[in-house]
This record gives C-alpha cells, structure tokens and sequence, in this order.
C-alpha cells in the first residue's frame, strides 16, 4: 500500500491565480503608480503629501513597510511626527505627510523580479 506524502512546505512566492484582464490591469495600475511615487521621492528627496489625498497615503504605507520610504506627519505646530507603518495605515486624514528617503546610508534598489512585494494583498484600496 502506498502512502502519499504531505508536504508542510509554503513556497516563498504565492502563485496567482488566473484573474481576469481587469483585475491584472488594476494590479499593473498600483505597481506603477508605487514605483513612480517612490521615483518622485528618491529624486527630489521629500515629498509633501496633501492631507486629503488618501490613495497617496495608502501607496506611501505599503512602501513604508517594506522600508523604501519614510513617513512623517506635519503637526498643528509645523513640526514633524515620524509615523510607524502600523500608525501610516490608520493615520488621520486631517494631517499632511512628507515622505522621504530612508535614512540608512544606501539606497534600496528593488529588483525587476520581485514585483510580488507591491501586491496589495487583500488591503482596502
């Protein structure tokens, strides 16, 4: 009698389901709009965020947990609060942001291949 082996090994990258032409569009649509925000910050250095601008916010909080940008909010005096990614996702919307560079010495360079880490994975858009 043979018996079938169970593996409990989880692969590193999640393959996809086949999804509809709309559904990759949109994914295609984030990594870009992702990968331009951060370009914009690298390039200039910091960036400010209008305070209602909520879609910008949400793309800044991915990239924030993945250590490719900073997040600070403009407090009522003018200063700067820096705000941890857990705090980036339920930040109020009264407040601006500047997002920036990190501040470790080089810079993150993200590969071609790695596309997976701009997923939203399942957060509310």
């Amino acid at each position: 009698m043979g018996c079938v082996a169970v593996s409990n090994v989880v692969p590193f990258r999640r393959i996809a389901p086949a999804s509809a032409a709309g559904e990759r569009d949109a994914r295609n649509r984030r990594r870009s709009e992702q990968r331009s925000l951060m370009d914009a910050v690298y390039a200039t250095g910091s960036m400010i965020v209008a305070a209602e601008d909520r879609e910008i916010k949400l793309t800044a909080s991915r990239l924030q947990v993945y250590g490719f940008l900073t997040i600070e909010e403009v407090t009522e005096e003018g200063g700067m609060r820096r705000l941890r990614p857990s705090e980036a996702i339920r930040a109020r919307s009264e407040r601006p942001w500047r997002l920036s560079k990190p501040a470790y010495g080089s810079a993150v360079t993200i590969p071609s291949l790695d596309d997976f880490l701009f997923e939203s994975a399942g957060q509310p858009f």
